[in-house]
């Protein structure tokens, strides 16, 4: 792209450069085109933010609810307003297909909606006194500045997850995105402005995680830290802010399992399958990495499903035509890479894939096959550990017991799903996976807004996205209580 524009830092509602001056370019993972240049942020940066974010809390925080949700909702019409601008611009900073682009605009979209109806109901309780004339109630309030660092393959979507409900709630924002995908959430936060956000309230400050991110988790005016991303990296997170005693959110990451027992509409397994496992690339939390399938149907559907994965259109996410977009960097197109000669080590069959796309179509991009390993026993490297990418491992099972067995294999638990006729055996596996998420006839990805997002053991802390449950993570419980007897009534003795 010839003359890239040149994006500042949002901090006290003005664009500002970094102040060491530096930069960084973000780049088309399809083409290698420069997108636009953004400040290469560090600690200063992080800090002005962190106390304009202070000084606005002292206001932000006494504006009545309903008011604050009536900003998010101008945004909300905004985002609307500009969702095809949006989407493109999302495909160009990190390649997945149009289609799903517009989907991530369209789920900040839906939570803004959701959150900002929030802001006239917030509830908290009353509850009878154990004492005459007395009154007993809870009330929330916000925590106070908040960190954000989000990742790059839903950077507008995530962003939402946490920003709309911190600001409902009275919360003030600093965010630092994935350098890998800046652009999406400048915009975002660009249009909180525009909607009549006040100064500091909304604080954007781009970088690289060493330098901007570990900044931001490690600076004492900073209550509340909320991380997606690599489990890794997670634990690093905690751990900082365990020092500090702040809370902390994080939603880390999965591997995933859809289970296809013999009763299964195998059209219908296969289509999710194909979706669960390929879309964005396979460069979701969600991704459906492993498909554990009964014996009696395994030979079918894999043959079928390597059918269908050899068939699919991997190209530049701007082309309708496109069903799979590039990796988001070479350092994940390696690690994929390294991946599938895991796989083979493994002694793991190459159903299908394996193989880096390098010819004409495809130059500058980081494209990958999409691949499958058949033959994969459950504990394999590659039915173990996150992979982030177009490969899936299909593991046969002999009973509904023994694919929750598998399922349940890993250090994960974020998403399983079931294909079964057979509402009995639904429920039962409905119990017994350890997941956070659970799908029935559908495949791990497609969480609704309304609903709480996150999952068990390595997958997070146990706090979760979307749905009233968010409002958990984004305020503090106050109980109040009004003794109107006129004399000393003390609790538990005077009974």
């Amino acid at each position: 792209m010839d003359n890239p524009k040149i994006y500042k830092n949002l901090v006290r509602g003005e664009w500002v450069a970094a102040q060491n001056g530096e930069v960084f370019e973000n780049r088309n993972p399809a083409t290698g085109e420069v997108v636009g240049i953004f400040p290469r942020s560090d600690a200063q940066d992080i800090t002005s933010a962190v106390e304009a974010a202070a000084k606005a809390y002292d206001q932000w925080r006494l504006v009545p609810a309903p008011r604050r949700a009536e900003i998010l909702f101008r945004a909300v019409q905004m985002l609307g307003e500009r969702k095809e601008s949006l989407a493109e611009d999302m495909t160009l900073e990190m390649g997945k297909i149009l289609l799903e682009s517009r989907g991530d605009v369209q789920e900040a979209i839906d939570m803004g909606y959701f959150m900002a109806g929030e802001g006239r109901r917030l509830h908290g309780e009353t509850t009878p006194a154990e004492l005459p004339n007395k009154f007993a109630m809870s009330v929330r309030m916000p925590v106070g500045v908040c960190g954000f660092i989000t990742p790059w393959n839903f950077p507008m979507a995530i962003p939402s997850w946490k920003i709309f409900p911190a600001l409902v709630c009275g919360n003030t924002v600093v965010i630092k995105p994935a350098e890998d995908a800046p652009l999406s959430c400048h915009h975002f936060i660009q249009i909180l402005a525009e909607a009549g956000l006040p100064p500091g309230v909304i604080n954007l400050v781009t970088g690289f995680g060493e330098e901007a991110g570990a900044a931001l988790v490690a600076h004492p005016g900073v209550r509340l830290i909320s991380f997606t991303g690599s489990t890794a990296v997670g634990r690093q997170v905690a751990e900082a802010c365990a020092t500090h005693l702040k809370r902390c959110h994080l939603e880390l990451g999965g591997k995933n399992v859809i289970i296809v027992l013999e009763d299964a509409d195998l059209d219908l397994a296969l289509e999710g399958a194909l979706w669960g496992a390929f879309g964005t690339t396979g460069q979701r939390c969600t991704a459906a990495s492993r498909l554990v399938v009964h014996k009696k149907v395994y030979d079918e559907f894999l043959d079928r499903l390597v059918e269908q994965a050899q068939a699919l259109r991997i190209g530049n996410g701007l082309d309708p035509t496109v069903q799979m977009g590039p990796l988001i960097n070479r350092d994940q197109f390696q690690k994929v890479q390294q991946y599938v000669q895991i796989g083979l080590q493994e002694d793991a069959r190459l159903a299908c894939g394996g193989h880096p796309l390098e010819d004409a179509e495809h130059t500058g991009g980081f494209f990958h096959e999409a691949t499958v390993f058949a033959g994969v026993d459950s504990k394999m490297r590659i039915a173990q550990e996150e992979i982030f990418g177009p490969v899936v491992s299909v593991i046969r099972c002999d009973d509904l017991e023994s694919a929750i067995e598998i399922g349940n294999s890993v250090a994960y638990g974020l998403s399983a799903s079931i294909y079964t006729r057979d509402i009995h055996r639904a429920f039962v596996a409905m119990r017994e996976m350890n997941t956070g998420i659970f799908y029935v006839n559908a495949p791990t990805i497609g969480a609704e807004i309304h609903l709480p997002f996150g999952g068990t053991k390595a997958t997070g802390n146990g706090s979760r996205e979307a749905g009233t449950a968010a409002l958990d993570t984004y305020s503090e419980w106050k109980a109040i209580y009004i003794d109107y007897s006129g004399r000393l009534q003390r609790a538990q003795i005077d009974l």
